[in-house]
């Protein structure tokens, strides 16, 4: 009987997941239409009634969110507020929708990552997923680790695209 070789575990291969860059962070969101009047237009007054109303410590250790879902005029001054309140509670937070608050994760947990195991070995960066994983981040992880590794491909160990070769 023959036995069964496994090429792929001899190869050296580290196989480098990109979900595994979601990480555990608590995300929120704020849409600040809540907050205006009629849900279409900035007054002063009632945005700051209502930001004075808000429990902000639901947002304790989270990443948050803050974006306008209605197509309107929002000054500067109004997302900037919004952080005043946010700050003392939350770990970050970031000016867009629930995608760009999951391109930061991802990014900045890329970045955060040890790279010393990857150093001159081959890399496979796999992307297929069903967790939703940010283009961009795809872009940070050959940025990270392009200058420690011997090769990076992307794919499948059976069917890889080579990326990078030093």
């Amino acid at each position: 009987m023959e036995t069964i070789e496994n090429k792929v575990a001899k190869s050296g291969l580290i196989n480098l997941e990109m979900k595994s860059f979601k990480g555990e962070q608590q995300r929120s969101e704020i849409d600040i239409k809540n907050w205006l009047f009629q849900g279409l237009i900035l007054k002063e007054k009632i945005f700051r009634q209502k930001i004075k109303s808000h429990d902000w410590s639901q947002y304790k250790n989270h990443y948050v969110s803050i974006f306008c879902s209605e197509d309107t005029i929002i000054p500067v001054w109004a997302y900037m507020l919004v952080v005043s309140k946010l700050q003392p509670f939350t770990k970050n937070n970031i000016l867009g929708d629930r995608k760009e608050l999951e391109k930061f994760i991802f990014n900045m947990n890329i970045k955060n990552m040890d790279t010393s195991i990857y150093l001159n070995k081959r890399v496979l960066i796999k992307g297929c997923s069903e967790t939703y994983i940010p283009d961009e981040s795809f872009i940070t992880i050959v940025n990270v680790l392009s200058e420690k590794v011997k090769s990076i491909m992307f794919g499948e160990a059976c069917s890889n695209v080579p990326i990078l070769k030093s």
